[in-house]
């Protein structure tokens, strides 16, 4: 196979990876309510089918990339796209939650092979500038629409199948992945990889794990849980210890020497900025549409299609072009001053304004993120040495969960604030109902189900404004804090250049 076939093929084979765990993502959610009815799981087992997948995909990220530059990441994207199609499989037929539980985690251990797999193979067939960062930008691109498929292609599924259905379609995607796979990639490891440092494996997962549990369940339960802060302590200590070791090893899991170079450091940081501020489109949007508007999760996933596609076209088409004209600095900064924009469109909507108002909201804080979480990621792949592109996609990748995880927790619980403070409940609400209505929408939606017919339609009125105004602060909060990762991008990035220099790309691929 000729070098331009190989560089093609690995990119479309990278593509066709990249859109299965994150059609699962939004998929699973829809699906509950089904496997819901037919497994009978409690309210704790639902909350880790929903996470257990997650929990072992950031928690291994790290050790998998290290893996990867050690036995060479087509091996190990081979291994994982096997697996997630066998557990797939087990996932789709699971008999009961303990063992759904078991398979979710198992596919997270196989997703935690993908991402810095096949980052690190982009990075090595693609030497060329331009072309790396639009193959970069189209890999995330087709990421985030593989997302906002997610609620389309399940919905599609769930009319007509089994709630196994969103997992059994995984296994011919992986199937085919894994066997052009087999044919196609060519290697990429580190020539000379040293030993795998086995007390470095458990430090960053437990780390890892500990922070982003006691995060996540800090957003759920409130941070009051003396389990909260164990966890939090543990995940601190983990980290700490985890640095420290690898400051002393001769052969260490990650090279913390990497943070050294301010293209690598920056852009770790300015993904993790941009994702805490991103993750409010997926999350409050979802329940707007779903909740406020009462769209199906169907129309939902179709409304929300415009900003995964905008990611798209920002990343992909936009960001190379712009690199050459301003500076990675500059199109990271313009990238989140347009999402902040973006963000700050969507207060003037309520529950009466048009879709189209909605759409170039949507599209501004799509093409926005598109732009600058495309040149972060390939400015950490271009800054680092392709033996290390593993590792230090791995780092990347975590910092995105974590910055994720943070949004989740911080966003919400603002919008959530928001709507218990403003809920105004007409007189004559029984406790019972009204301390419901003051949980959630959801749950307000649930308890005004049980009221009289006047009382019952005042109380989701009144549910739907106070979320209304508790997405308008979260949002508000997204574009102030867009606009402050605008700034942080020109002071830490502003003297990466365009090019990364000769001696830090990658070298040409091999034909044979």
């Amino acid at each position: 196979m000729n070098t331009s076939a190989r560089k093609w093929s690995t990119f479309a084979i990278c593509l066709l990876v990249a859109i299965v765990p994150n059609i699962d993502l939004t998929a699973l959610n829809q699906a509950i309510p089904h496997l819901s009815a037919d497994l009978d799981p409690s309210s704790t087992q639902i909350l880790w089918i929903a996470d257990a997948y997650g929990f072992a995909l950031a928690g291994l990220l790290i050790t998998m990339g290290g893996i990867g530059d050690r036995i060479g990441h087509k091996r190990l994207l081979l291994i994982g796209t096997a697996v997630f199609a066998a557990t797939s499989a087990v996932t789709a037929y699971a008999p009961n939650a303990e063992l759904l539980i078991a398979a979710r985690a198992l596919l997270g251990v196989a997703g935690a092979t993908l991402m810095p797999s096949c980052l690190s193979l982009l990075r090595r067939v693609f030497t060329e500038p331009k072309e790396r960062t639009m193959a970069v930008g189209a890999f995330a691109g087709v990421g985030g629409l593989a997302v906002g498929l997610g609620p389309v292609i399940g919905g599609a599924l769930l009319d007509h199948f089994w709630w196994g259905s969103i997992f059994m379609i995984n296994v011919p995607i992986m199937a085919v992945a894994c066997l052009a796979g087999a044919a196609a990639l060519p290697e990429s490891r580190n020539p000379v990889p040293g030993r795998l440092d086995l007390l470095s494996v458990p430090l960053s997962v437990a780390g890892v794990l500990g922070l982003v549990y006691a995060i996540k369940e800090a957003a759920a339960h409130g941070p009051d849980e003396v389990r909260i802060y164990v966890s939090a302590v543990v995940g601190v200590l983990a980290v700490a210890a985890f640095l420290v070791r690898q400051g002393r090893l001769a052969e260490p899991l990650i090279d913390i020497r990497l943070f050294r170079r301010a293209a690598f450091s920056g852009s770790v940081v300015t993904n993790m900025f941009a994702m805490f501020a991103l993750v409010a489109q997926s999350l409050i949007f979802s329940l707007f549409f779903q909740l406020a508007l009462g769209w199906s999760p169907l129309k939902s996933g179709l409304a929300g299609l415009p900003g995964a596609a905008g990611a798209m076209i920002g990343g992909a088409a936009l960001a190379p072009p712009l690199i050459n004209a301003l500076g990675r600095a500059r199109v990271v900064a313009a990238g989140m001053l347009l999402s902040a924009g973006g963000f700050a469109i969507f207060l003037i909507i309520g529950l009466d304004t048009s879709y189209w108002t909605m759409l170039p909201a949507m599209l501004l804080s799509g093409i926005g993120m598109g732009m600058g979480l495309t040149v972060t990621a390939d400015t950490v792949l271009a800054s680092v040495p392709k033996d290390r592109s593993g590792a230090a996609s791995a780092i990347s990748e975590t910092a995105t969960e974590l910055g994720g995880a943070l949004g989740m927790a911080i966003l919400g619980s603002v919008l959530n604030a928001v709507y218990r403070n403003v809920l105004d409940l007409p007189a004559g609400v029984p406790a019972p109902a009204a301390s419901a209505a003051r949980d959630s929408l959801g749950a307000a939606l649930q308890a005004a189900a049980n009221l009289p017919g006047t009382v019952a339609a005042q109380v989701a009125a009144a549910a739907r404004t106070a979320f209304v105004d508790g997405m308008h602060a979260a949002l508000l909060c997204s574009a102030a804090f867009a606009a402050l990762v605008a700034v942080f991008a020109l002071i830490t990035l502003r003297n990466v250049p365009k090019v990364i220099p000769e001696s830090e790309e990658a070298e040409p691929v091999t034909v044979g």
